[in-house]
């Protein structure tokens, strides 16, 4: 596989938008294709005779897959999946398999995520709850992991026990994410920790089982997860900082969502750290005053901190890969590492 010779952010994007992705395009394509195939067949009937979902028998569940199939994100996962399998081997059926189920996974907790955090646009479109209500919302983030649980009845156990365990993982991170709202003594060790559960673990996973399904040995695969899981931690770090100082019209999705609902993130933390106990007081009372946070956010470098501890997290993801020979992929994964560090910018 030949990476393409202009893979820096000013070019033009594929259709993923991530500009390393140019190199695995056909291959993005043929994942979108397979889940699509996957969602095609939905029992529009069942859903428009249920007397219970009177919102959602409106519009069918054809239609509501339809309306996701319109809402495609950047594929990071699926990406992740293709360029780790490219890195240390050759891109096989089963590579492209696996990346739509981590895929359609991770679509699923999107559903559910806007559903608990009363989320309004994702991808640049109103999200399905704010549209069809929580019900239609939760149910198609259901139905699209019983199709996951379909696809995974015919995999190596292996396989299916570390899709498993990521899928377990990052609900354990969203549980203990909620149970820490409002506990402004949250430190830094317990947010990483919260954010590796809830992001990195399944982001790693995607990176595994590149590797494995390449034939590839152990070191190299625990190289690859490795990458995986402190790019997770980086990509989790600034998302949350796009959350606060992010253009709505830009991230395509509802900002202000961590504040709103008291989820204490990096520069939040680093602020509250570096006040006084009156400080923190009145700090707390003005999280909902989104220009005073980030007058605050700036004035005591806690913008710059967040984004700092991001950059490390890259920078441990780069070194991770240094154990694998040279090639394209590999390429595109550092560059795919150092796009979305700079997206807290």
């Amino acid at each position: 596989m030949q990476l393409p010779a202009h893979t820096d952010i000013s070019g033009v994007l594929p259709p993923s938008g991530v500009p390393a992705f140019r190199l695995i395009n056909d291959e993005l394509g043929r994942v979108k294709e397979l889940i699509n195939e996957q969602l095609a067949c939905c029992p529009d009937a069942t859903l428009r005779s249920s007397a219970t979902l009177r919102s959602t028998s409106k519009i069918g569940i054809r239609r509501l897959v339809e309306y996701l199939n319109t809402c495609g994100g950047k594929m990071i996962r699926p990406g992740l999946v293709l360029l780790a399998g490219g890195a240390v081997g050759k891109i096989t059926d089963e590579h492209i398999r696996i990346a739509a189920i981590m895929e359609m996974i991770h679509n699923a907790t999107l559903l559910h995520d806007d559903v608990i955090d009363e989320g309004q646009r994702r991808r640049g479109q109103a999200t399905v709850n704010s549209l069809w209500g929580n019900e239609s919302a939760v149910l198609l983030g259901d139905f699209l992991l019983s199709k996951v649980f379909k696809m995974c009845a015919d995999l190596e156990p292996e396989v299916v026990k570390i899709i498993a365990t990521a899928a377990a993982r990052t609900c354990e991170g969203e549980l203990r994410q909620m149970a820490q709202r409002e506990n402004w003594q949250l430190n830094e060790t317990e947010y990483i920790d919260i954010i590796t559960e809830k992001s990195a673990a399944l982001l790693s996973s995607c990176c595994c089982l590149g590797g494995l399904l390449a034939g590839v040995g152990e070191t190299e695969v625990r190289l690859l997860s490795d990458f995986g899981l402190n790019f997770g931690i980086a990509f989790q770090i600034t998302d949350d900082l796009l959350d606060i100082i992010g253009d709505e019209a830009k991230t395509g999705k509802t900002i202000g969502n961590d504040v709103d609902k008291s989820k204490l993130t990096l520069a939040v933390i680093h602020l509250l750290g570096a006040l006084d106990e009156k400080g923190r007081s009145a700090a707390i009372n003005s999280l909902c005053d989104k220009a005073g946070l980030i007058k605050m956010l700036r004035s005591y470098g806690s913008l710059e901190y967040a984004y700092s501890r991001a950059q490390e997290f890259v920078a441990k993801a780069i070194v991770s890969l240094a154990g694998l020979r040279e090639s394209d992929a590999k390429e595109a994964l550092v560059e795919t590492a150092r796009f979305i560090g700079r997206r807290g910018i």
